[in-house]
């Protein structure tokens, strides 16, 4: 069995400040910090940190090959990540206040030039029973999806952020979906958790669904069973990548042959340790820091 993210990848520009911008106000800010980050990376990044031999494909610019080259030093499997000439790099542009939260303005660059030629080439070296990760920061989702699960590949969606492009794919194809509260409103329709969970439970009948709930913990509904996760509590530093953490981690529990209370556990911790640290991937922990954590 084999696990890969096809996933975005981006060049992080973080800016820390008192508050979020306000519209049509003028701020400064006290500092400045280029980094890696995307979605898609983050979350190759918690797989490997986990434990887990993941292939990551998607896109780059010449300008991010350093991306590449982080991955590769970490241990992801990076032979189908392609460089582009004429197109930059996907970038975010990040707010972080002084509470630790943060607001992202994201650029596309390569991460939205995927050919369907591309999919098919990563997709040849795939098969039944191997594990596809998608989040909803590149192109040709719907496409990814249709052929992997031709290829009867199980398929694992995050689908951040969160916008109309999501129901253009299959869902009935995917097999389990881990999104947080805001993203299963804009999905459902609903508000109140009770009216969440109904709503997802119609929407992915017989599908694994992981709800992740910010300080109050998480849930994983499966049809009539339903257990419910409490999240450690840190002090919140920074929250990038916590929840792409969360994914990593549950998944690498997953394929390590963890029963599903016991993913979730890990996976809570180890985003627990992440929002305690600044940065994206960088503050992403190893599996012995998870193993030794304690509140």
């Amino acid at each position: 069995m084999k696990v890969l993210n096809f996933g975005s990848l981006n060049i992080d520009y973080v800016y820390q400040l008192e508050h979020f911008v306000k519209k049509g106000e003028t701020i400064s800010s006290d500092a400045l910090n280029v980094s890696s980050g995307g979605k898609g990376l983050n979350q190759s990044i918690a797989l490997c940190r986990a434990g887990t031999t993941v292939f990551h494909a998607g896109a780059i610019g010449t300008d991010g090959i350093f991306l590449q080259n982080m991955m590769k030093d970490v241990g992801v499997q990076t032979q189908f990540i392609t460089t582009f000439e004429n197109v930059r790099t996907g970038n975010a542009i990040i707010q972080r206040d002084k509470y630790g939260e943060n607001c992202i303005i994201l650029y596309g660059g390569a991460n939205q030039a995927i050919t369907k030629e591309m999919v098919d080439k990563v997709l040849e070296n795939f098969s039944e029973g191997d594990w596809l990760v998608l989040q909803n920061e590149i192109n040709e989702n719907p496409y990814i999806v249709e052929q992997a699960h031709e290829k009867k590949m199980r398929i694992i969606l995050n689908p951040a952020p969160m916008n109309e492009k999501i129901l253009q794919i299959n869902l009935n194809y995917i097999d389990c979906i881990i999104l947080n509260e805001v993203e299963a409103q804009e999905l459902t329709g609903q508000k109140t958790l009770e009216e969440i969970y109904s709503g997802l439970q119609s929407k992915f009948a017989n599908k694994e669904i992981i709800l992740t709930l910010g300080d109050k913990g998480s849930v994983y509904i499966f049809n009539d069973m339903l257990i419910r996760q409490t999240a450690y509590k840190v002090q919140t530093v920074d929250t990038t990548a916590a929840g792409d953490t969360f994914v990593g981690y549950y998944l690498s529990g997953i394929c390590q042959g963890l029963k599903i209370e016991d993913a979730l556990d890990l996976a809570s911790k180890a985003a627990a340790i992440t929002v305690s640290r600044k940065g994206a991937a960088l503050s992403i922990p190893y599996k012995e820091e998870v193993m030794q954590f304690e509140i």
